[in-house]
């Protein structure tokens, strides 16, 4: 058992010195060793998402793309004096969180209200009223913010629509739904901006 350990660990040990010298290599302009290390590192993610994530082949693809984007996109936040693949498992742990609470949000739409749960406007007045008080709350929030919770989650755009419509990135999308709406909770609660 321990020599297996030594083992893995002199291969991770190999894994991040030859990944990282490639993805410093890349950040210094060299494509094709940007290119092999984000292919390594593609095969690492799968095998680190694929463990946590068994039985979810799509979410674990899907994931590993997303976080060669996140890395590319943030490739100048990386601390050259840190192991790449402590970055790279902190990018996917985020990422797979994202996906983890997604889920666990949708799969709360699908469960069928209690009686206690009832949501009803008793009048025309109050849904008035609530339209009023979101769309007040709403035009608190910055543009970056406050479009793509319009868009996406009242109008029922994709975040691809929207992007293409605000001329947003999809990733700057997520971002301004994720951060409106911590934003408009924030609001609720009483919290200062």
């Amino acid at each position: 058992m321990e020599r297996r350990q030594r083992t893995s660990q002199l291969g991770m040990s190999e894994i991040e010195t030859q990944v990282r010298a490639l993805f410093l290599q890349g950040l210094q302009g060299d494509a094709v060793a940007y290119r092999d290390c984000l292919q390594q590192l593609a095969r690492h993610l799968r095998a680190y998402l694929g463990r946590r994530l068994f039985g979810w082949p799509d979410e674990v693809e899907d994931l590993v793309q997303e976080c060669l984007l996140a890395m590319h996109n943030q490739r100048h936040t990386y601390q050259q004096d840190q192991p790449l693949t402590a970055w790279a498992h902190a990018i996917a742990r985020y990422k797979m969180i994202d996906l983890l609470r997604a889920k666990s949000a949708r799969e709360a739409l699908h469960e069928p209200l209690d009686d206690e749960m009832l949501l009803e406007a008793d009048s025309a007045t109050e849904a008035s009223d609530a339209r009023r008080d979101v769309e007040g709350l709403l035009e608190l929030l910055p543009d970056r913010h406050r479009l793509p919770i319009v868009h996406v989650k009242l109008q029922g755009l994709s975040v691809a629509e929207t992007a293409q419509l605000t001329g947003m990135s999809e990733s700057a999308v997520k971002v301004g739904i994720h951060r409106g709406l911590k934003a408009l909770a924030a609001r609720m609660r009483g919290d200062k901006p």
